[in-house]
C-alpha cells in the first residue's frame, strides 16, 4: 500500500507514540491489525486517547469499516475514498480525520524491501492504552 499515512505492521504502542507526539485531535494513521489477520486499523487521536476502528477488505475488493455502535457499516471502493468520507464531521468516528501522520520516508523505502522473516512486530504488547470501538 503506497499511502503516506499507512504504517504497515507497527505495534499498538508505536502507533500510540506516533499519534500522541502531535497531541492534535483528529490525527490519524492506518496500520495492519495485530489480532485480526488481513484487517487494517484506522487509529485516531482525540482528547489524549487513541480510538481504533477496524477496516476489512471485502471479497469484491471494497473496504468496510466498523465505526461507532448504531452507525450503519459503510463500504468504500478505495482507502482514499474512506479517508475522504471521514474527513467530514459526524460520520461515526470520535472526531473527523484532520491530520494524517505520515510514515518517515526512510521507513517507506525500507519497508518495500523488508522480508517476511524480519517481522519484529510479531511479539506485540497489546496495552490497555487504547479505546477500541469494535463490537
Amino acid at each position: 500500500m503506497e499511502f503516506p499515512f499507512f504504517h504497515g505492521k507497527i505495534t499498538r504502542r508505536t502507533c500510540e507514540e506516533l499519534l500522541s507526539k502531535r497531541k492534535k485531535n483528529g490525527s490519524y494513521l492506518i496500520r495492519e491489525s495485530e489480532s485480526v489477520e488481513g484487517a487494517l486499523c484506522l487509529c485516531v487521536f482525540f482528547e489524549g486517547l487513541i480510538y481504533t476502528y477496524r477496516i476489512f477488505r471485502e471479497d469484491q475488493g471494497y473496504f468496510r469499516i466498523q465505526t461507532s455502535e448504531g452507525v450503519p457499516e459503510r463500504t468504500f471502493k478505495t482507502l482514499k475514498d474512506l479517508i475522504y468520507a471521514f474527513e467530514k464531521p459526524n460520520q461515526g468516528l470520535i472526531t473527523k480525520l484532520r491530520y494524517p501522520v505520515k510514515k518517515p520516508k526512510a521507513l517507506q523505502r525500507s519497508q518495500r524491501f523488508k522480508s517476511e522473516m524480519d517481522n519484529v512486530y510479531d511479539e506485540a504488547d497489546d496495552s490497555a492504552d487504547y479505546v477500541d470501538v469494535l463490537p
